[in-house]
């Protein structure tokens, strides 16, 4: 019985010997990092980290564009207003004499005047 004992003892040690000598050698054939698993592994890890910083350079950008963008609508908010403003004050003004002499009203031509927008306040996106 006990030899029987030591021979199932002695086949088992073997076999644990053997599947970590398997192993350790796929161990090293997934970790090369030439030809394997680990070379793979090298390169996502660099995309990862220059996907990292870019995804943080956009979000910088992204926030200079926010702040950018909430002063100029704050801007036209008050442009805005202040247009209202004008045109309720309009509608206070009394009409205007309409001339007799139709003659003269002919000879007469409209002009539109057009201004710039005051663009130094203005930011330019990266």
């Amino acid at each position: 019985m006990n030899l029987i004992a030591d021979f199932l003892l002695a086949a088992g040690a073997f076999s644990a010997a053997v599947y970590c000598l398997v192993l350790s050698r796929r161990l090293k054939r997934f970790t090369t990092l030439e030809t394997g698993m680990g070379g793979a592994i090298a390169v996502l890890s660099a995309q990862v980290d220059d996907m990292t910083k870019a995804l943080e350079g956009a979000r910088r950008s992204a926030q200079t564009s926010f702040s950018g963008l909430e002063d100029q609508v704050r801007r036209a908010e008050s442009a805005a207003a202040r247009l209202d403003l004008i045109l309720a004050s309009l509608h206070d003004l009394p009409e205007p004499p309409v001339p007799e002499d139709d003659e003269t009203h002919d000879d007469r031509r409209l002009r539109f005047v057009r201004r710039r927008p005051d663009r130094t306040g203005l930011r330019v996106a990266e």
